[in-house]
């Protein structure tokens, strides 16, 4: 028999704030946190505004030594997943480390040290090429290095599924602990791709908007008439989950319950959704079956809400074909509006933003929502917190390659 997976703890490092309580402070508020890109010179670049970390500090968290070794990306998902169990009461000798896993979504993986590595290549000669380069810039670094760091010793890996990432191993750690293979798992996504390629790369093809670099708490605007672009942000948001036998036995306090997951790949365009939301709708469709949860259950769906022209109706089409006639009575929000678009992170972040919307009662808004498009008709709570009961909130992320992930939540109870 499968067994219930609740969640225990929580951690986050993003363009709001570098934990859970100044990240969620920022989304009820309706706080931006974009702005201009301060990690290099953009002058020049057709974008130059970015959902940065700020005032982040690795020597909070470990040995200056063991932080040279790694790449930014790593760093934040070793400061992540630390708050996330020590948010879980889950210190050294609590656990059987053979019974915890590291899964955790990372999109691009070492940007910044593939760059540096390729400067110092190419620009300083082969024999000065850094010995750090592929342990510091492959995807699986950022698991392994928490892996390390905390002593978890079962399964570790990375789930690379673009701006799905997060959510696809959150399922792919849902379904360990739930068949009985682990009993805890730290997971949800990480990124840090605000670098000169990331940033270049996304522009060259017209991914990122260019139309408010003069105004960038204005620029990220999901599902408003003006959109024209996503922002691109960086950070990490990061849960402990565990078996609830496991949770109760040790009396751990009790978040959420994660009750339907789903993956499902459009297999039709590299960079472009379904234009009618063919996957989209099958992922929603699953992930509520597995929950039994009916449409009209859903009290609250973060939207994957890039702010992009083609994303945000194909997401309504999508939400509309899943929930019919609820479609128009449930809360949706897009917090990347205020985090920017965090790539890998973005389904890790936004799952702890359904836990909070859970827990809080509080259903963060969606900014800079003031010019109504026709194609974009649903409730996307505009601008303003809405303080009501969350039982079950939903979340989505749709990546490139046509990759769909979904999570249900639930309110706990016993």
């Amino acid at each position: 028999m499968a067994s219930r997976v609740v969640i225990t703890g929580l951690g986050a490092v993003t363009p709001l704030g570098n934990s859970v309580d100044e990240t969620w402070d920022g989304m009820i508020s309706g706080r931006s946190g974009v702005a201009q890109i301060t990690k290099f010179d953009a002058s020049g670049y057709p974008a130059t505004i970015a959902g940065e970390v700020k005032g982040f500090e690795i020597r909070d968290y470990i040995d200056s030594r063991d932080a040279r070794k790694m790449d930014t990306f790593s760093h934040y998902s070793v400061a992540g997943a630390m708050q996330a169990m020590k948010d879980a009461g889950l210190g050294e000798g609590s656990f059987d480390p053979e019974r915890i896993g590291v899964i955790l979504g990372v999109g691009i993986g070492g940007f910044e040290s593939l760059e540096s590595s390729y400067e110092a290549l190419f620009l300083k000669g082969p024999e000065r090429t850094p010995p750090m380069t592929i342990p510091k810039l492959i995807s699986n670094e950022g698991p392994g290095n928490v892996a390390i760091t905390l002593n978890c010793q079962g399964p570790c890996y990375a789930v690379t599924t673009a701006c799905s990432s997060a959510t696809d191993a959150i399922t792919n750690a849902y379904r360990l602990v739930s068949e009985g293979l682990i009993d805890v798992a730290i997971t949800g996504g990480v990124e840090a791709c605000i670098t000169r390629l990331g940033v270049m790369g996304f522009s060259v093809i017209h991914a990122l908007t260019t139309e408010y670099n003069d105004r960038p708490t204005e620029a990220s605007r999901p599902f408003d008439k003006l959109r024209s672009g996503f922002v691109i942000g960086e950070g990490g948001g990061v849960l402990t989950i565990e078996s609830l036998e496991h949770a109760q036995k040790r009396g751990a306090r009790i978040y959420a319950e994660i009750v339907g997951t789903a993956m499902t790949c459009d297999a039709q365009h590299l960079t472009a959704p379904h234009t009618e939301g063919r996957g989209a709708i099958q992922a929603m469709t699953i992930a509520l079956r597995q929950a039994g949860v009916q449409p009209g259950d859903v009290d609250y769906i973060n939207a994957h809400g890039t702010s992009t022209p083609i994303n945000d109706p194909f997401e309504t089409k999508a939400i509309k074909a899943v929930f019919g006639d609820a479609a128009r009575s449930v809360k949706i929000s897009s917090t990347k509006s205020m985090t920017g678009h965090c790539i890998g992170a973005a389904g890790g972040v936004e799952a702890i933003a359904c836990v909070k919307a859970i827990t809080e009662g509080v259903i963060p808004p969606t900014i800079n929502q003031t010019d109504s498009d026709p194609e974009c008709d649903l409730d996307y709570t505009p601008n303003v917190a809405v303080r009501q009961p969350v039982n079950v909130a939903m979340s989505n992320t749709f990546g490139f390659g046509g990759h769909n992930g979904v999570v249900v939540f639930r309110k706990f109870a016993g």
